[in-house]
Formats: structure tokens, sequence, C-alpha cells
């Protein structure tokens, strides 16, 4: 994993540049991010290749091990983050979208998931933006469809917020999320 972070931290700049994240990445900070995964016990990393090159990337880690920003709104709903495997980010380059790789990146994190941990759910986040955003592409498809064809739940009352300075403005601002949750091992979600 170690070898593949300056890459990856440069794709995840690349990807999250665009709508809906319009995240304006700092290089270090992106290295500093993915070199916590390395140090995670139970970390995952999922990479799509073109030959040597990464064009998409994906991570997952126990929420049991990520910070309190993440794990808050699991323990203030009564949710304890043992039970939950984090899925951070799935990241593509656009000319690489609609191949399989996204779903290739759900079934490798769900099967690492089940591999290192008793977690009964997964969940991710993804980042909330109004409508008539500004920045908002024209004719934009929101990925729900997909998520849900993954077998993820919508949970909208389920936010966190993140702060990253945005391609809008000069400054860092925070950002609201909402988490999707799927049943690992059949148990009920919560």
């Amino acid at each position: 994993m170690a070898a593949h972070l300056p890459a990856l931290a440069r794709l995840r700049m690349a990807v999250f540049r665009d709508w809906p994240y319009l995240y304006d990445g700092d290089l270090g900070w992106e290295e500093s991010y993915l070199a916590d995964y390395v140090r995670a016990p139970s970390a995952g990393l999922v990479v799509a290749f073109d030959g040597p090159d990464p064009v998409g990337c994906s991570t997952c880690v126990r929420l049991a091990e990520e910070d309190e920003g993440l794990t808050a709104p699991f323990l203030a709903r009564g949710i304890d983050p043992e039970r939950v495997f984090y899925f951070g980010e799935s990241v593509l380059l656009p000319a690489y979208r609609g191949s399989g790789a996204g779903v290739a990146f759900f079934t490798h994190r769900e099967a690492h998931a089940r591999a290192v941990s008793t977690c009964d759910y997964a969940a991710f986040c993804s980042v909330i933006r109004p409508p008539d955003h500004p920045l908002r592409p024209q004719g934009h498809v929101p990925l729900d469809a997909f998520w849900r064809r993954r077998g993820f739940t919508p949970y909208p009352d389920l936010q966190c917020t993140m702060t990253w300075k945005q391609i809008d403005g000069p400054d860092e601002v925070e950002n609201r999320l909402s988490f999707w949750l799927k049943s690992l091992t059949g148990a009920p979600l919560p």
C-alpha cells in the first residue's frame, strides 16, 4: 500500500476536484491521510490499473479505527463503531467509469471487511449538495441508484461534517455528508 501513496494522492486530488466534492487538494495532506490507512491493521486498498498507472482506488477500514468525526454520529445513534466497516472512498478517472471497476471496488471491500473483521455493517458517506448549487453540472446524475444496486440504504439523518478547501473559494469550508449502510452479515440494519 505504501508504495502507491503518491500516485493515489494525485488520483484522489484529480477525481475529488470535480462535482460533487469540489475539493482543492494538497498533495502533502493527501499523502498523510493515506498513510493513516497504512498504519491501520484492518485497512484495505483496492487499486485499478491501466498498465502500470493507477486509474482508480478505493479504501476501507474498521470504523473503530477512524477519527471521532466519523464515529461520533454512529455513537449518537447507538451504533457501536466496532460493528461497522467504513468504506472511505472510491475514485475512478472519468475515462474508466462504466467498465465495472466501481462494482469491483465494492465487491473487494466487502470481501476484505468480512475477511478481517466481524463487522455487521458496511458504511460510506457522500457529500450533500443543494440541487441548485451553481457548480452542479448540467444533467448530473447522482450515484444513488448505483449504490442502491450494491445493496446500500441511505441514512439521511446519519451525518458527519468534514472540512476542506474547495475550488470555488480561498478558505476551507465545512461540508455535510450523509451515510449509507449495508448489512454484511444479514443483521438487520439499525
